[in-house]
């Protein structure tokens, strides 16, 4: 006869292997994956920085502009994390602005937050970026980068960046994306910082403004929402699934599954 000890250690183990399953085994496939390929002799002063071509022409296109990119972090950040931004022009404008977060020069006093004129879709010290968003309009997404400026203004970390759990490149742009809903920004499962909330948050909209989170430091949460579907967060990795369009969401190794859709407004 089985007892209630025994019910519960089977629990125990059946628990345990799917943390395995879903955490270790997608990690493990990542790091194996970086580290036989472009990590060794890297050297980031002669990698790409150029356009990846995946930006339209400002001269061509008169049209606002708004583009969210991710691209695999630097050196062995990159087996597990990814560097976000977005890039932006109104109507008109000659030239794209990039909204990022960048830990370089923090430590001597410098600003985290850059909000400059740049290359909208460069690579990433050699790694190409993947568009996670556009929407290209009129008035209203002029609008909306207007309000990117605003919101990046009073970002509460301007001086502050920690690789892990945050404030980090994707503590600032998840902070951007809740702010300005009407993005609908899906920040990938391998945006480590995302679930960081600013001021000590523990419930909060999440990124995509399509549903709530719930985090504590950015170490361990959830996330329910129509964008990014069910998302649990262990120690600021993330796993879980895409309803809208369905895929998976691993650690490591990112989002895999149909593609989102991009937006037009104001048309």
């Amino acid at each position: 006869m089985r007892t209630a000890g025994n019910r519960w250690r089977g629990r125990y183990r059946r628990a345990v292997a799917a943390v395995l399953l879903v955490f270790v085994v997608p990690v493990g496939l990542a790091l194996a994956d970086h580290f036989s390929g472009a990590a060794a002799g890297f050297d980031w002063r002669s990698a790409r920085r150029d356009s990846s071509g995946q930006a339209p022409d400002p001269a061509r296109t008169p049209e606002a502009v708004i583009q969210v990119f991710a691209a695999r972090a630097v050196r062995w950040r990159g087996a597990l994390g990814v560097h976000t931004w977005i890039a932006a022009k109104p109507q008109g404008a000659a030239a794209y602005t990039r909204f990022e977060v960048t830990g370089f020069g923090v430590a001597r006093g410098g600003d985290a937050v850059r909000v400059r004129s740049g290359v909208p879709d460069a690579y990433w010290y050699g790694n190409r970026p993947t568009l996670l968003r556009e929407l290209r309009g009129g008035e209203e997404v002029d609008r909306l980068i207007a309000r990117l400026h605003a919101v990046a203004e009073h970002y509460p970390y301007r001086h502050e960046y920690r690789l892990w759990p945050g404030p980090n490149s994707n503590t600032f742009i998840a902070h951007l994306a809740r702010a300005v809903p009407e993005l609908r920004v899906d920040l990938p499962p391998t945006a480590i910082g995302k679930d960081y909330l600013p001021g000590g948050g523990v419930f909060a909209r999440a990124p995509s403004g399509s549903g709530v989170q719930l985090s504590l430091g950015g170490l361990l949460g959830v996330t329910m929402a129509l964008e990014e579907g069910l998302e649990f967060n262990v120690l600021g990795l993330s796993a879980g699934i895409d309803f809208v369009p369905p895929a998976l969401r691993l650690p490591g190794l990112g989002r895999i599954g149909l593609p989102g859709e991009d937006v037009t407004l104001g048309r």
